[in-house]
C-alpha cells in the first residue's frame, strides 16, 4: 500500500509539474505534505531534511551573493568587453561572463552586464544578450557554488552517502564545455538575430489611454481622430466596459471611458500628448511619462502572479507602467488587469523615491545601470573580495567546510552593512528552500516505501542487456529534456532518486551519474524558460522562442557531446 501511495505522490508531482502552469513551490510543497500526511516520512525526517546541511549552505550562499552583486569588479570590466569586432566581443564577454559565473551568482552576472551590454554602441544587443545568458550557464556548471544546480545534486549526494560533491570536482568535464559551448557561438554568430533597439516591432510594448468624457474625440471615428497614422505607434485595440473590439475599424466611434491600447516604440509615447483629452495610466497613477526606465520581472519576484493594480505598484515602487512587453505576444484587456509574469518589461514612469526603494532587486533587472547600482567602497569591497577567496580556498583544500565559510562571510557583511537585514528579508530565497527540501522529503518516502527497489527489481531483466553507458545517456537526456519543461532545479530533484538506484543495480559506480544529472540540469538552451538568465534576457534582446531554438540547439549538442565524452573518463563507471 505505501509503494502505491508513494507512486500516486510521484505521478501528481509530475503531473503538475510538466502539465499544468501550477508555480513549482507549490506542487513539491504539496507532494512533500502528501507524502507526510499519507504516513510516508516521520516527523523528525521532515524536519531533518529541511535543515539538511547542502540545502542551509545553498541558502547561505544565496544571501551572500545579495552583497557580491555590489561588488565593483563586474561592472568596471563590463565597460571593455564590447568592441568593433563581433567575434572579438563575443569572446571576451563570454568568456569573462563563465570565469565570474563560477563563484557569484549566474543570474547578478547577467544582471550586471546586461544594461551595459544593451547600452553598446557597437553591436544590436541581439547580437550579445543570448550568449551573454548562455556563457553564465557554462560558467555556472565550473565549480560547486556556481549554480543552484550544483549544490542541490550535492545536498542530495550528501543525504544519501554522507559525503557531497568536491568544491572543483566539476572543472576536468566543466571547462571543455564551457569552451566548445562558446566556441560554438563565436562559430555560429551570424545565426544571431539582428533585433534590439535599432528597430521597432509592433507588439515590443502596450501604451493605454483612457479617453475622458471632455475629450473633443468622443463621437469622432478612428480615422477622423487621427488615429491610424501615428507612425511608430499602433491602435491595436478598444477596451469598452467589459467589451473588446480588436481589430479597431476606422469607421470605429469612440465613446467616454473607452481605453485605447496602443503598441510599439515605447519612446514615442509623447505623441499621445497631442490628443484632447486622452490620459494615460501613468497619469491616472500619479506620475507623468517624461522620465521612464525599463526594468524585467524577476523570477520569483513578489509582484509576478498579480496584476499590476492588486500590486499596489504606485505605492511600492513610486513609478507607474506605462507600457508591457511579453515575448512578443499580444496581450487583450487593461494594464492594469494584466497578470504580471517573470521576464515581463516594464516600461515604467518613476518618481524621485524609485532608486531607493529596498525591493527592486527582489523583484526587477532595471536596465539603467544608474538606478540601484551601490557599488561598495574600496575597502568593503577588498575586504569582501579576499574573504570569498579565503572561503573557496578553503573549501577546496578541505580545510573549511563550506558552510561555515559562507556563515562567517555572511556575517561579516552584517558587520559592515554591506547588506541588511531587510535586504536578507527580501532576498531570503524561501521558494528554492520549499523546493529542495520538499524533493528531499520525496526521495525520502520513495527509498522506504520500496518503490524505487521495486521498481529496478521488475525492470532488472530489461536493464540487464543494458550497458551502463547508455544507462548514463538515458539518465542525463532524461534530466535535459525535464530542465526544459520545467526548471533546473525541479528537474535535478526529480531525477537524482533515480539516477543514483540505477547506477546501483548496474553494478556502476554511482559519481557518473550523479555528475550526468547536475550537466544535464544546467544544459538548458532552447527554450527561455529552462532557465533564469535565459527568461532575463528575453525581451531586453527582443528573442523570440525560434531564436533560443536556433543557437540552443547547437551549443546544446556540442555541450552534450563534450559532457557526456568525459563524464566516464573523470570518473568511471567501474567502483
Amino acid at each position: 500500500m505505501t509503494q502505491v501511495l508513494a507512486g500516486l505522490v510521484v505521478l501528481g508531482l509530475l503531473g503538475g509539474l510538466v502539465l499544468t502552469k501550477r508555480p513549482p513551490p507549490l506542487v513539491f510543497t504539496a507532494a512533500m505534505l502528501a507524502c507526510y500526511l499519507f504516513g510516508l516520512v516521520s516527523t523528525d525526517t521532515l524536519l531533518a531534511k529541511a535543515s539538511n546541511e547542502g540545502l542551509i549552505t545553498l541558502v547561505l550562499l544565496l544571501l551572500v551573493s545579495v552583497g557580491l552583486e555590489r561588488l565593483p569588479w563586474l561592472g568596471t570590466v563590463s565597460q571593455r568587453l564590447v568592441g568593433p569586432s563581433l567575434p572579438g566581443s563575443l569572446l571576451r564577454l563570454t568568456s569573462v561572463t563563465a570565469l565570474f559565473s563560477g563563484f557569484v551568482n549566474n543570474t547578478a552576472v547577467v544582471a550586471t552586464l546586461a544594461g551595459a551590454v544593451r547600452r553598446n554602441r557597437h553591436h544590436r544587443p541581439s547580437k550579445l544578450l543570448l550568449p551573454l545568458s548562455y556563457s553564465a550557464i557554462l560558467g555556472g556548471t565550473l565549480t560547486l557554488i556556481g549554480t543552484s544546480t550544483n549544490l542541490i545534486v550535492s545536498g542530495f549526494l550528501q543525504d544519501t552517502t554522507g559525503k557531497g560533491i568536491e568544491f572543483f570536482a566539476f572543472l576536468p568535464v566543466a571547462v571543455p564545455a564551457a569552451i566548445a559551448g562558446i566556441g560554438t557561438l563565436v562559430l555560429l554568430r551570424h545565426w544571431l538575430p539582428e533585433r534590439g533597439r535599432a528597430q521597432v516591432h509592433i507588439d515590443e510594448y502596450l501604451i493605454e489611454a483612457e479617453v475622458l468624457p471632455s475629450s473633443k474625440m468622443v463621437g469622432k471615428t478612428i480615422q477622423a481622430n487621427g488615429l491610424r497614422d501615428l507612425g511608430d505607434l499602433f491602435l491595436v485595440e478598444v477596451v469598452r466596459g467589459s467589451e473588446l473590439l480588436s481589430p479597431v475599424a476606422p469607421t470605429q466611434r469612440l465613446e467616454a471611458g473607452d481605453r485605447l491600447i496602443f503598441s510599439g516604440d515605447i519612446t514615442r509615447v509623447g505623441t499621445l500628448d497631442r490628443f484632447h483629452g486622452l490620459k494615460l495610466f501613468a497619469v491616472e497613477e500619479g506620475l507623468l511619462s517624461t522620465n521612464m526606465t525599463e526594468v524585467v520581472i524577476m523570477p520569483n519576484a513578489a509582484i509576478a502572479g498579480q496584476t499590476i493594480k492588486q500590486t499596489s505598484f504606485r505605492a511600492r515602487f513610486d513609478a507607474a507602467v506605462v507600457g508591457l512587453k511579453r515575448d512578443g505576444e499580444r496581450l487583450s484587456g487593461k494594464l492594469g488587469s494584466i497578470v504580471l509574469r517573470p521576464g515581463d518589461s516594464l516600461m515604467l514612469a518613476v518618481g524621485p523615491d524609485f532608486q531607493y526603494r529596498g525591493n527592486l532587486r527582489k523583484n526587477f533587472l532595471v536596465v539603467d545601470d544608474s538606478i540601484d547600482s551601490a557599488s561598495l567602497p574600496l575597502f568593503q569591497s577588498l575586504f569582501v573580495s579576499g574573504t570569498l577567496i579565503a572561503v573557496v580556498a578553503g573549501a577546496a583544500a578541505g580545510l573549511l567546510p563550506l558552510i561555515k565559510g559562507l556563515a562567517f562571510l555572511l556575517a561579516a557583511m552584517l558587520a559592515l552593512r554591506v547588506v541588511s537585514g531587510g535586504d536578507l528579508r527580501r532576498r531570503f530565497p524561501f521558494e528554492m528552500w520549499l523546493i529542495i527540501s520538499s524533493a528531499l522529503v520525496v526521495s525520502q518516502a520513495l527509498n522506504d516505501s520500496g518503490l524505487i527497489e521495486s521498481f529496478i527489481a521488475h525492470a532488472a531483466p530489461l536493464l540487464a542487456g543494458i550497458s551502463p553507458i547508455w544507462a548514463l545517456v538515458a539518465v542525463y537526456l532524461l534530466t535535459l529534456v525535464l530542465t526544459e519543461l520545467m526548471t533546473n532545479n525541479a528537474a535535478a530533484a526529480m531525477v537524482f532518486p533515480l539516477a543514483y538506484s540505477l547506477a546501483l543495480s548496474s553494478g556502476a559506480d554511482p559519481m557518473a551519474f550523479v555528475m550526468a544529472v547536475a550537466f544535464g540540469a544546467s544544459a538548458s538552451f532552447v527554450t527561455p524558460f529552462g532557465y533564469t538568465t535565459n527568461l532575463m534576457v528575453q525581451n531586453l534582446g527582443g528573442y523570440r522562442r525560434i531564436d533560443y531554438l536556433r543557437m540552443g540547439a547547437p551549443v546544446s549538442l556540442v555541450y552534450s557531446a563534450v559532457v557526456l565524452s568525459l563524464l566516464t573518463v573523470v570518473f568511471p563507471l567501474t567502483p
